[in-house]
C-alpha cells in the first residue's frame, strides 16, 4: 500500500483554507475515487491528471486509487487542485518522495498534455498558506510574480508537470517551449473572467484608449462641485451629484480616481487579491497600485452589486470597488433592493452575504458617487427648459432614493448647467488632477498624523463618539449644526457626518481644527442650503 500527502487552498470568498491533497494505492481493481466535497470542476479534474501524468512521461498506478481533501467539510471547486492531486498520486506511487512534497503548497490547472494552467485567486491562497505556516509554494509560472508579493514565501514557478518531477526528483529539468510573444498567450485565459474586458465599467479610461487618463482640467467650470470631489477624496466621504443631463455628472466622477491618492502596500494587496478572485486582475500586472473604479450600469441586480452567484457568492460591484470608487450613475434607476443592499457596506466596510452553501464576508470600503437628474426628463431645474413632468412624477423620482441611503452621504451638491463663457475656454482652465491631488495627499497625511494609534485612517471612518468627546471641534463652532438638529434638518448620524466634512475641510486649508466657517461649510455641502460661507476647502 502507498500514501502520500500534498497540499492544496480552498477559496471560500476572498479567503484561503488549507486543503491536505492525500492520495492512497491499494490492491485491487483499477479505479480513481475522489472524495472531501468537491465540485463538478473538481470532479473532472480525474481525466484531466491522469491524462497529464501519462502525456509527461509517468506511469499510472494500475490500482485502486482513492484521493481525499481534508478537511472534508469544506466545500471545493474549480480546477486549482489539479497539481497538489497529480504530485500526491506519484508520490503514492514513489514516482518521487512523498517527504519531498508533504509540506509543500501547489496551486494549478493541469492541461492534458501536462502543462500547468494559471487560474484566479492565487495571492489569497498564497495568503492563506503563510498564515497557516506554509513557506514553499508551488504555482503556474505566468502567477508567479502574483504569488511573490507574499513575503516570507519562497515561490516556484513551473510551465509542466514535467518540470515539477524534475524539480522534486533532482533531475534534469526539461526545457519547455514558451509561448509565441506575436500573440496572445492562450495560456492566460484562466485568469480572465469572461465579459471583463473593456466596456463593463471596471475603468473610467478604459473606453478612451490605452494610456489615457481623464483629467479634471477637461471639465469645464464648475467650482463648487469640483470642491466637493476635492473634499470628497480627502476624507473619503460619499458624493451625490444632481442635476439636468449633460452638466458633467459622469466626468466628474470618472476623474475622482486621479486625485485619490496611491494605494498603501497592505490596500494593494487587498484589493489585488479581490481582483485576482474575481478575475479582472489584468496580465502582466500582479499589484494593484491604484484605487479602483467600477460604474456598473442601472439594470444591475442586488446580487451583482453586493455579491452572490451559484453555490458560494462571489464579489460583487461593491467588494470590486473596494478602497476605490463606486460610481452609481443614473442612481434612481437602480432597483430599490439594490441601492438599499448598500447600506450596510457603507457604514461597516464589508458586506457579509448568506447562502445556502455558506456564509462570506468580502471586503468593501469604498468611496460612493451617486449621480442623478432632478426629473424623469432631467429638465426640472432649468429655467425655460419645458419640464413636462407632474410634480407626482418628481416626488416619485427623486422619492427612489431613500432617505436612510440619502443620510449615509456626506456631500450632495447641484451641478448646474455650463454655460457658453466655461465651455468655450473663455473662463480659464481649471486646476488639473495632479494640483488637486497634491492637496489631498497634503490632507489626508494631517488626518493620518491626528489618527496615528487608531484604526482609523480617514476622516470618514472616525466614529461619532470620539468626534464628540476626544476630536472637538472650536468652542461655539457647532451651533449651527445644532439648530440644525433641533429643526429636524438633521439627524444624530448626519451631525456625526458633518463633523467628520468639518475636520476634512480643515485639514485642506491647514488648520488644527474645524471652526464655525469650516461647519458651515460641511453644513452647506451636506444639505445643498447656501449658508453665505465661501468654500474654503483647497485654493481659493
Amino acid at each position: 500500500m502507498g500514501f502520500a500527502r500534498a497540499c492544496s487552498v480552498a477559496l471560500v470568498g476572498v479567503e484561503g483554507v488549507v486543503v491536505e491533497v492525500q492520495a492512497d494505492l491499494e490492491p485491487g481493481v483499477a479505479a480513481f475515487t475522489l472524495v472531501g466535497l468537491p465540485d463538478k470542476s473538481l470532479v473532472e479534474s480525474r481525466d484531466r491528471v491522469r491524462a497529464a501524468v501519462v502525456n509527461s512521461g509517468a506511469e499510472w498506478p494500475q490500482k485502486k486509487l482513492t484521493v481525499g481533501l481534508s478537511p472534508a467539510s469544506v466545500p471545493k471547486g474549480g480546477s486549482g487542485f489539479d497539481l497538489a492531486v497529480a504530485c500526491a498520486v506519484l508520490g503514492a506511487a514513489e514516482r518521487i518522495d512523498p517527504a519531498a512534497i508533504a509540506d509543500v503548497v501547489m496551486i494549478g490547472e493541469l492541461g492534458l498534455d501536462g502543462r500547468v494552467r494559471p487560474v484566479r485567486g492565487v495571492l489569497p491562497a498564497v495568503l492563506a498558506a503563510a498564515e497557516a505556516g506554509y513557506r514553499q509554494v508551488v504555482v503556474p509560472e505566468q502567477t508567479a510574480g502574483e504569488a511573490a508579493l507574499v513575503p516570507g514565501v519562497s515561490v516556484l514557478g513551473v510551465r509542466s508537470l514535467r518540470q515539477l518531477i524534475a524539480v522534486l526528483g533532482d533531475e534534469p529539468v526539461p526545457d519547455e517551449p514558451a509561448a509565441d510573444r506575436g500573440r496572445p498567450d492562450p495560456m492566460l485565459a484562466g485568469l480572465m473572467m469572461p465579459g471583463a474586458g473593456v466596456g463593463t465599467g471596471l475603468a473610467p479610461f478604459g473606453a478612451q484608449g490605452a494610456g489615457h487618463r481623464p483629467d479634471l482640467a477637461d471639465v469645464a467650470g464648475q467650482p463648487r462641485p469640483r470642491k466637493a470631489l476635492e473634499v470628497a477624496a480627502a476624507g473619503g466621504h460619499h458624493l451625490l451629484l444632481s442635476g439636468p443631463p449633460g452638466a458633467g455628472k459622469t466626468m466628474l466622477a470618472e476623474r475622482l480616481t486621479a486625485i485619490l491618492p496611491p494605494l498603501t502596500r497592505q490596500e494593494s494587496l487587498e484589493v489585488t487579491a479581490v481582483h485576482s478572485v474575481a478575475g479582472i486582475l489584468p496580465p502582466g500586472e500582479p499589484l494593484v497600485t491604484r484605487a479602483p473604479y467600477c460604474a456598473p450600469h442601472h439594470s444591475a441586480t442586488m446580487q451583482s452589486l453586493v455579491g452572490g452567484g451559484n453555490g458560494l457568492p462571489r464579489p460583487g460591484a461593491v467588494s470590486l470597488a473596494h478602497r476605490g470608487v463606486l460610481f452609481l450613475d443614473e442612481a434612481p434607476e437602480f432597483s430599490g433592493r439594490a441601492l438599499d443592499a448598500l447600506r450596510q457596506p457603507l457604514e461597516s466596510g464589508h458586506v457579509v452575504v448568506a447562502r445556502a452553501a455558506g456564509v462570506v464576508r468580502l471586503p468593501a470600503r469604498f468611496l460612493m458617487v451617486l449621480a442623478a437628474n432632478p426629473c424623469p426628463c432631467g429638465r426640472h431645474t432649468l429655467t425655460g427648459a419645458g419640464c413636462e413632468c407632474p410634480p407626482s412624477a418628481v416626488r416619485r423620482y427623486q422619492a427612489r432614493l431613500s432617505g436612510p441611503l440619502l443620510d449615509r452621504v456626506d456631500l450632495r451638491v447641484e451641478v448646474e448647467p455650463v454655460g457658453r463663457e466655461d465651455l468655450m475656454g473663455r473662463g480659464g482652465r481649471g486646476e488639473t488632477s495632479a494640483e488637486v491631488a497634491a492637496r489631498v495627499r497634503e490632507a489626508r497625511a494631517r488626518a493620518a498624523d491626528r489618527l496615528a494609534g487608531t484604526p482609523w485612517t480617514t476622516n470618514s471612518e472616525v466614529p461619532g463618539h470620539e468626534l464628540r468627546t476626544r476630536l472637538l471641534a472650536a468652542p461655539g463652532a457647532l451651533l449651527a449644526a445644532e439648530r440644525d438638529m433641533e429643526r429636524g434638518n438633521l439627524t444624530a448620524r448626519g451631525l456625526d457626518r458633518v463633523l467628520r466634512v468639518a475636520w476634512t475641510v480643515a485639514d485642506l486649508r491647514g488648520a488644527d481644527r474645524p471652526d464655525a466657517s469650516d461647519i458651515a461649510t460641511a453644513l452647506e455641502l451636506r444639505t445643498g442650503i447656501h449658508r453665505g460661507v465661501p468654500m474654503r476647502a483647497g485654493a481659493s
